[in-house]
């Protein structure tokens, strides 16, 4: 984006009252919040039922930025920026973006519907990434704000753009258009969303139509009502599971889509059986087909598509609590997801949910909350707080049930020590400002927080099962506290991912699993002979890496009375660290043969220099002894155990070697061994924490332990409420590192104490309070291991459990 103010006044038809017209512009932006907002920034002070932007220009101001569109210049505010006054700041920000849209003759796919437009965006992004460069919708941007946003963000280098969009009520359609102006659009399920804003189903469906009165060609499933509204003019290309009429006929058969097209018929896996994800996947295999993609193709990626989550954050409360953050939507269907996730996530059997009046559902008032008592009662929830007079009217009589009439009543009322050891939901609409709820709910701890993206898990995770045989197994590696990101949620999600193992590195860490309530198989990979016990009594499996470990074992099975207990045999294969070697192989065999007491459930072996192309011999030597040893074993003892060498990087470079089974590690939390693997990988963690003083430093003055750093000239710094007690290593200091504040990098001066540090920010423009990157997006922890000869599992494994976690979905 390159503009002047002189370019957009005639755009928007504004009155310009300012300094300087020819100041460059190349970034919109709608929050005073952002990081973003700067000199080239273009604010467009929005006003809403419960904001005005107008509130935030003076301190706008004092950041630096000085260009704003307004509907009226702030008192005492005249002269002190360039002012674009016009009539309506929301239909003036639509009217840029429209401009904007019309300077990229780009093809656009537009998309809208009731149910599954984002997750039809990401999986068409998925799906059309190998060979375009694609601008999309960042989340659900779809609203008359989130569109023209998310369309502002067209670049000379995107050939191909997905834009969803949202409305809820009549009118809005028109708005939209304009600015998305599809070449492609695609009309997903009509639910029952919104139907609030309508006076039928019918209108609702015109109104949606109106996206796509300028495409080439409407994507949809054949349908009587909608093909009655179509303008005849429009191109369709549809598709039916019935109608012969249809372009494409579907025959859903198990796992399996049967596609007649053209006289041409195949077939396509599905990786999912419910019915909303089974069409969102053909409007995405609809849109393969018009674009002209070989069956092959499809074929080979549709196999591939990954569950979409919904954005919900999951907290640490008080008293032992866990929170899960749902806190600014209300309908029937999102609230069955968050019961869904509630479920997944709960780290104690006692569950609550605080919810609001439901909207948005479609279904007499009588009816709804029929449903919701149902679904309550199904997840097993014992207490339900109610706030709304709606939901207090009709849950009434639901068991477990307080009423609240409002939000305030309940924060007049809330008492910190009724909530303990329990896992609790808090889902209301927006309006209701649920999020007190949750500042009262959540612990308080220092502001330092480690931001864990669950969705990234899952894309990490999907992008290396990518590379996998159909078939193969997989093992996630969840030590550490899950390489320092938090062993319990990453496990309950990799739960719901059905992966096929956990692995940790102690007993103590697998227990403390079983306590959270994760009860998939999980191997302990160095197990000491004084846990053997305890590793039985929660069902834990143990890696046996040598004749006396084994042995040691097995008395302690035939004490207990066990049976074909699984254990996992560890070969040395080069690593030289754990595992039996050739000499010790006739002595395993030996001492399993005719043994009932335990049941060698899989062999394997580690991998040392997967990572390194230069020792590709070396692993390749590793593989093919792998495959001879544990041949070996299978052949004497007559048994079919599950094989697996290949961890991450092996993954990634030796594919064809998978055996039965592979071990993701350090890749799911979004760390590869070079820069092409990290390009297909999403950053998992974010450390983040604020400016707690700021200071001016005269010249010659020393900052920190030591004196290590001296001020050249007058210098501004900001201390940092974080250290190496918190996990950022000491070498990082002395200019060596940096932080992220504003956007722009602040070099770390001076030593690195215990509980902080402190950074240059004289040519910042930040103030006390302001948010600080520790790392992130940037620098990586890939970056800071570099720059100071260590990997980045010392990175992720340092990070202090004092350190708060906060883990979200989108």
């Amino acid at each position: 984006m390159s503009f002047t103010i002189k370019n957009i006044i005639p755009v928007i038809a504004a009155k310009w009252y300012g300094n300087d017209d020819t100041c460059p512009i190349d970034n919109v932006s709608i929050d005073s919040r952002s990081l973003q907002n700067g000199s080239g920034t273009l604010f467009f002070a929005l006003v809403g039922h419960n904001h005005d932007g107008h509130y935030y220009i003076e301190s706008l101001i004092a950041k630096g930025v000085s260009n704003f569109v307004v509907h009226h210049i702030p008192e005492n505010l005249n002269g002190k920026a360039n002012f674009l006054v016009v009539k309506d700041t929301l239909e003036s920000l639509q009217q840029f973006a429209a401009y904007y849209r019309k300077l990229f003759n780009i093809p656009v796919i537009g998309i809208t519907g009731s149910n599954g437009k984002t997750i039809v965006k990401e999986w068409l992004n998925f799906l059309l990434s190998p060979e375009y460069n694609i601008i999309r919708s960042p989340k659900s941007y779809n609203s008359q704000v989130g569109v023209p946003l998310s369309v502002i963000g067209i670049n000379e280098k995107h050939n191909l753009g997905i834009f969803e969009a949202g409305i809820s009520t009549t009118n809005e359609m028109e708005k939209l258009e304009p600015i998305i102006k599809p070449t492609i659009g695609i009309l997903t399920n009509i639910g029952t969303a919104h139907d609030e804003g309508f006076s039928d189903r019918r209108q609702k469906i015109s109104e949606k139509l109106r996206l796509f009165q300028h495409t080439e060609v409407l994507i949809y499933q054949k349908n009587d009502t909608i093909d009655s509204l179509l303008d005849a003019k429009l191109k369709t290309f549809s598709w039916s599971f019935d109608d012969p009429k249809a372009d494409v006929v579907i025959q859903k058969q198990g796992n399996s889509l049967n596609i007649t097209y053209q006289e041409h018929h195949f077939s396509v896996t599905v990786p999912f059986q419910d019915a909303a994800s089974v069409e969102n996947t053909i409007h995405c295999l609809m849109t393969l087909l018009y674009l002209g993609y070989a069956e092959s193709v499809i074929q080979e990626r549709i196999p591939n598509l990954y569950p979409m989550e919904m954005r919900l954050q999951v907290k640490n409360g008080i008293h032992n609590c866990t929170i899960i953050d749902d806190s600014y939507s209300s309908d029937y269907q999102s609230l069955k997801i968050a019961l869904d996730f509630l479920e997944q996530h709960k780290t104690h059997q006692k569950k609550t949910v605080i919810l609001s009046d439901i909207f948005q559902s479609g279904f007499p008032v009588d009816e709804l909350y029929s449903k919701v008592a149902h679904l309550l009662t199904r997840n097993k929830i014992e207490r339900v707080i109610g706030i709304g007079e709606t939901i207090s009217r009709y849950l009434s009589d639901f068991k477990g049930f307080i009423p609240f009439k409002n939000t305030s009543d309940f924060l007049n009322q809330y008492n910190p020590a009724a909530f303990e050891n329990e896992t609790i939901l808090v889902k209301g609409a927006r309006n209701f400002h649920f999020e007190e709820i949750v500042t009262l709910l959540e612990e308080k701890t220092h502001e330092t927080v480690l931001e864990i993206n669950l969705n990234a898990i899952s894309h990490n995770l999907n992008f290396y099962k990518s590379k996998l045989k159909p078939g193969t197994k997989v093992m996630v590696m969840v030590k550490a506290f899950g390489y320092g990101s938090g062993s319990f949620e990453i496990a309950k999600l990799l739960a719901h991912h059905k992966v096929d193992y956990l692995g940790v590195a102690f007993a103590d860490e697998g227990i403390a699993l079983r306590n959270a309530g994760i009860d998939m198989p999980i191997i302990v990979m160095n197990p000491e002979n004084s846990a053997f016990s305890a590793m039985v009594a929660y069902n834990l499996e143990p890696e046996i890496y040598s004749p006396e470990v084994l042995k040691r074992f097995i008395t302690l099975a035939q004490q207990k009375n066990l049976s074909n207990y699984p254990i996992h045999i560890k070969l040395d294969t080069g690593m030289h660290r754990l595992g039996f070697e050739a000499g010790n192989l006739n002595e395993l065999i030996e001492l399993l043969q005719h043994n009932n007491f335990v049941s060698v459930k899989s062999i394997f072996s580690h991998l040392s220099a997967s990572d390194g192309p230069e020792f590709n011999d070396f692993t390749l030597h590793q593989i093919h002894t792998f495959d001879q040893w544990s041949q070996q074993i299978i052949t004497a003892l007559q048994i079919q155990p599950i094989r697996h060498i290949l961890n991450t990087s092996g993954i990634y470079n030796f594919p064809e070697y998978q055996f039965d089974m592979v071990r993701l590690g350090i890749g799911l939390y979004g760390v590869g061994n070079d820069e092409n693997e990290m390009k297909q990988l999403e950053n998992v963690g974010t450390l983040k924490t604020v400016i707690l003083q700021i200071k001016e430093v005269p010249t010659g003055d020393s900052v920190g332990y030591s004196r290590k750093f001296r001020a050249t000239h007058q210098t501004r710094t900001a201390t940092i409420p974080i250290g190496y007690a918190d996990g950022i290593p000491r070498s990082w200091g002395n200019q060596k590192g940096y932080v992220m504040i504003k956007n722009q990098k602040a070099p770390i001066i001076g030593n690195i104490c215990m509980d902080m540090l402190m950074v240059d920010i004289t040519d910042i423009n930040c103030k006390e309070g302001d948010s600080v990157i520790l790392f992130g997006e940037q620098p990586r922890v890939t970056e800071i291991a570099k720059t100071i000869g260590t990997i980045p599992y010392e990175i992720l494994t340092s990070i202090s459990q004092r350190v708060k976690r906060i883990f979200y979905k989108e």
